[in-house]
Formats: structure tokens, sequence, C-alpha cells
């Protein structure tokens, strides 16, 4: 093949029109890139694929930190997994101040350790228990502190906001998870025996000392001098309890019915704070409370692991059972931005069980011919 120096195959010189295509009366002439800019080009395309793999390759860096961590938790003694082995997203509570009534063990406990992994700056664990709630703290770690707190007293729960306040600066978060059972006797199971002494001590904690910390929450989330409201997240625990009859005494159901109530009614309120409230209702965790529970509903027949294992056959959806990690999640969600136009619900977490109930029809046989 024969090419001459003007680049032309077989030597024909080409011809041109007499006025090229991007004269004045024409479109611009097509800028060519030298050699030089189209190696800068290729270099430029080059490294944004690099880059975009090695952020690629750094996401997944991140999913495995947390991926291990999940899978590094401890197990308590009932047999749940405070955090479970399932990827989450980290940092969802990024630099957040949260205290926690009922927060040295059982639900209160696991929605602490979840917290602090989810980024939280501080938590401060309000329990009444002042040998276990130093423990806590010191095995959740150094983001964990304990402070002393009766529920029942409202003055002991101003005190522990204040603390919580005077030492961060500010409450973000405030989950009333503290809550007590009550005695299961005649006087507690049956309407026409109730002992009313009895009911108004579990009236006290479960009722008086939610609706003690949702004000003192937020007395300091949406103070009255804030020109431009204030801003905040209150969770409640309250219970499958309070959305169905019959599952539990008349002391304890009354009481959660009344948390899922006071949330609605505050919500009102609070709404135009910008403060959001809401209350998760949990179907049965073998924790401490809920074991020594049913371990005096079976008489003592069973050790402490037989009733965990039959407390977690009671559920419904087949497949999985409801850990204290469930509930920790939920209490992140509604903790964190994930849920910032939520307020006055009861996420109820509890597989579908109060969902339905099966009619149990007698269905006629057919008599034989």
């Amino acid at each position: 093949m024969d090419v001459t120096s003007s680049g032309v195959v077989g030597g024909a010189p080409p011809s041109y029109p007499a006025t090229p295509p991007w004269s004045a009366a024409g479109p611009a002439p097509p800028r060519r890139r030298s050699s030089g800019q189209r190696l800068v080009v290729v270099m430029v395309s080059q490294l944004a694929r690099k880059n975009t793999k090695q952020e690629e390759q750094v996401d997944m860096m991140h999913r495995l930190v947390g991926e291990a961590r999940r899978r590094a938790a401890p197990v308590t003694a009932g047999g749940e997994r405070l955090l479970s082995a399932a990827a989450a997203n980290i940092g969802r509570l990024e630099g957040k101040i949260a205290l926690v009534t009922g927060g040295a063990s059982g639900l209160g406990k696991a929605a602490a350790h979840e917290f602090i992994l989810e980024g939280a700056q501080a938590v401060i664990l309000a329990d009444i228990n002042s040998e276990l709630g130093p423990e806590t703290a010191r095995e959740l770690g150094p983001k964990a502190h304990f402070v002393r707190c009766d529920v029942a007293a409202e003055d002991s729960v101003a005190a522990a906001v204040d603390a919580a306040v005077a030492r961060h600066g500010r409450l973000d978060v405030m989950l009333n998870s503290a809550g007590v059972v009550g005695p299961l006797t005649p006087g507690t199971s049956r309407l026409a025996s109730l002992d009313l002494a009895q009911f108004d001590a579990v009236m006290s904690v479960n009722v008086r000392g939610t609706l003690a910390g949702i004000k003192h929450a937020t007395r300091v989330m949406a103070p009255p001098a804030a020109a431009a409201g204030g801003g905040g997240s209150i969770l409640c625990m309250a219970s499958i309890s309070g959305v169905l009859g019959g599952l539990g005494t008349y002391p304890y159901s009354v009481s959660k019915f009344a948390i899922a109530g006071i949330v609605k009614a505050a919500a009102a309120e609070l709404s135009r704070l910008g403060v959001r409230v809401n209350c998760i209702s949990p179907y049965a965790v073998p924790t401490p409370m809920v074991v020594d529970q049913f371990s005096a509903l079976l008489g003592g027949a069973a050790d402490e692991a037989q009733v965990a294992d039959i407390i977690r056959g009671l559920g419904e959806l087949r497949g999985a059972t409801c850990e204290a990690v469930d509930i920790a999640r939920a209490a992140v969600y509604l903790a964190s931005d994930d849920a910032k136009y939520v307020s006055g619900h009861n996420l109820v977490v509890d597989g579908g069980f109060t969902s339905y109930k099966n009619m149990n029809l007698p269905f006629p046989t057919k008599p034989q011919e």
C-alpha cells in the first residue's frame, strides 16, 4: 500500500472546497487534541476509574469491619446475642447524647449497646441497680456512664437528665426503658380481687416513671427560651401486653396500654416543638425480668435455659425469634434521622403475633354413606 507524505492512499492529492466549511459564514473548525492532550484525558479517565474502585474497596472494608464487630458480640446467659451477625448501617447516631433508663440490664442494656455501635458520643445508663449499673457501664466501654435513678421518684429522673446535660451540654435521645412486671398473684390477675396497692406500685414505675422521663427530656430538648424550637427523640418501652388484652396481669397490661396513649397525647404538643416521641411494643424476649416472670408462671418446673427456649418457641413468625437486638435496632431507627418524620407511633415488634387471631371453626363432618 502506497501512502504519500500527505497521508493519502494512492498518491492522488485531495481536492478541497474553495471556501472551507469553517469560514466566517460557517461553523467553527473542530478542535483537534494534541497527542499530549489525548494522553492527559486517558490518564484522568484511568485515575477516575481507580478512585471509584478505591472508594468501593473502602466501602467494602467498612462493611466487613461492621460485620466483624457484630459477629464478635457477646451472647448473654439467656442465649440472646446483644448484637447479631446481620450487617447494619454504622453511625446512624453519630455524635448523639443518649440517656437510657433501666439501662443496666435487659432491653435497656441492649439498646445502649446498639446506640454505642451506631456512633453515639455518650450513653448514660440511668438505673436503680447501683451494683449492676457500674458493671454494665464498664462492659459497654468508655462511652457508657452510670447514674443511679429511681424513675418512681421524679426528682431522681430530673437529676439524671440534668447530669447528662451538665456533662455533655445537651440531650439528643431519651429512652424510657425502666419497668417492672409486678407480682403474679390472684390480686393482679383477677379483677374481682384486684389489689389496688399492687396496681399503684406498678403504675408508679411504668407509667409515672415514663411520664417523668418524657417531661424532663422535653424540658431540655425544647426549652421555652429556644427561639427556633428544640429537637430530639424520646422513646418509650411499651409491650404487646398493651396492644392485645389477656397477655399480662392487670397492672402490667394497663400500664403498657397507658404508655402508648401517653405517646399519642405527647406527640400532639411535642411535634410543634421539633421533638419526636414514639414507643416500641416488643414481643416476649428472654431478658432476666421476663425469664423470672415465666419461671414463676411455670412454678419453677424449668431452669433458666429451658425457660428461655420456651419463650423463643412462642412466636408466630417461622424461621425467626425475637431477640433483644431486634428491639435495640427498632430503638436506633426511631432515635435516628431515618425516622425524622415519625412521631406518635407505636412500633410493634412481634413477628405478626398481635395482627391476627385464628378462628377455630367447628367444621361438621360429612356423614358416612
